[in-house]
């Protein structure tokens, strides 16, 4: 009898044991081809997974696992799909609870530091950080390197103003590669010679590329009343870098209730567009907030009046026009905005191209998207660029279709 037991017990945990497969067909449902498509999985209903394998017609595909809250369990599984048109593809996956996520090269990348000023040669006795908190009345701006959370893909990098403004900051680039690990936003004359990017936007108090701020009825407000102030980075790569913005108690005007606000920026790899995705601690359907794009100084503007908005410009990227060490920098911005949280589309002034917000639910959802006229890779006229932004709006409404079905 005790043998009988101890045979079932071992059956039922090699059963417990045994790694699961997964069948995840993907569908182009556009007659364009489309490449570097993101596959998002969710793990939710597969109990811990510690490691994954993703194999296409027997060639393993590069994959990505997330854990998205930080309980030490994997999330969410991503790969690429690149698509024909009206193309179905069948991937098979394979999850297992044992073992560490598989190595691939990297192509995105994400970075949190403080840094030594007394030191200058750089990486050394540098603090990298996988998160960093502040509570009321502290401005970590000045103290953080590269003044809040840089991260890119191979194609963009951005950083955000740890402040209350919140601000996207914009970093071009001339080829395709990973940069901010090297220049750490900031390039020296020899990388500048050797073909590395640099800073292309100056923000100011703008919402620069999509920052997400409070509406009083008449003008945006920033993020100044809060308890506390959060940056994290939740993935660095291989495939997608995912950063996150916490304000606790934010009060985004006087005599409103407070309300916490999480902002998750999303980007992938072989993407210059990052998705955003704000989430309230409960809904808020009687808040207005308000988003934009800066008036970068001489630009030409573009709108669909239906959520798509652009412009093209040329600007300095720094304060006090150094033009010793900087130069003019000539920038595309777009942003789009899922009509059902569109408020109103408010007119272009001196600083912004912004709109009123607002949803009904814990949730508001939008997209930014950029490029630097000094890319070997993309646009360098208004034109071909608000084309791009008609062609990237239809790309973003009429996702892949995944059905994710479990093999016996």
């Amino acid at each position: 009898m005790k043998r009988t037991i101890s045979i079932c017990g071992l059956l039922l945990l090699a059963c417990f044991s045994m790694a699961q497969t997964l069948k995840v067909t993907v569908t182009n449902p556009m007659k364009v081809e489309r490449k570097d498509v993101p596959v998002v999985v969710s793990l939710s209903d597969y109990g811990k997974v510690r490691s994954a394998l993703v194999m296409l017609n027997g060639v393993e595909v590069p994959c990505q696992l997330d854990d998205l809250n930080g309980d030490n369990v994997m999330d969410e599984l991503c790969f690429h799909a690149n698509m024909d048109k009206k193309e179905k593809k069948e991937y098979v996956v394979t999850l297992e609870k044992t073992g560490k996520p598989r190595q691939y090269k990297e192509r995105t990348f994400a970075e949190l530091m403080l840094r030594n000023p007394k030191v200058t040669i750089k990486n050394k006795h540098d603090i990298f950080l996988h998160e960093l908190t502040v509570e009321r009345g502290v401005n970590p701006y000045s103290i953080v390197h590269h003044h809040g959370v840089a991260f890119e893909s191979e194609l963009i990098a951005m950083r955000i103003y740890f402040d209350h403004r919140q601000t996207v900051d914009l970093y071009g680039k001339n080829h395709k590669a990973l940069e901010i690990k090297d220049t750490q936003f900031y390039p020296d004359e020899t990388q500048l010679a050797n073909g590395y990017g640099d800073d292309v936007l100056w923000c100011g108090t703008s919402f620069g590329l999509g920052a997400i701020r409070g509406w009083d009825g008449k003008n945006q407000t920033m993020l100044e009343d809060v308890e506390g102030r959060t940056q994290r980075i939740v993935s660095k790569g291989p495939l997608r870098a995912i950063v996150e913005l916490v304000d606790d108690q934010w009060v985004p005007q006087p005599g409103m209730e407070p309300v916490d606000m999480t902002i998750r920026y999303t980007l992938y790899a072989g993407h210059r567009d990052c998705s955003v995705d704000v989430s309230f601690d409960r809904p808020v359907p009687d808040y207005l907030f308000a988003t934009g794009l800066v008036n970068v100084e001489g630009s030409t503007e573009f709108t669909d009046h239906q959520g798509l908005r652009g412009c093209w410009g040329t600007a300095w990227a720094v304060s006090g026009k150094d033009t010793l060490t900087h130069q003019r920098e000539t920038v595309g911005l777009g942003i789009r905005i899922p009509r059902k949280h569109i408020v109103s589309e408010q007119p272009a002034n001196e600083v912004d191209y912004g709109y009123v917000v607002k949803t009904s639910t814990d949730q508001l959802h939008y997209d930014i998207v950029y490029c630097s006229d000094k890319e070997n890779f993309g646009f360098h006229s208004s034109n071909d660029w608000f084309d791009y932004l008609k062609i990237w709006k239809k790309d973003v409404d009429t996702p892949v279709a995944i059905t994710v079905t479990r093999e016996e």
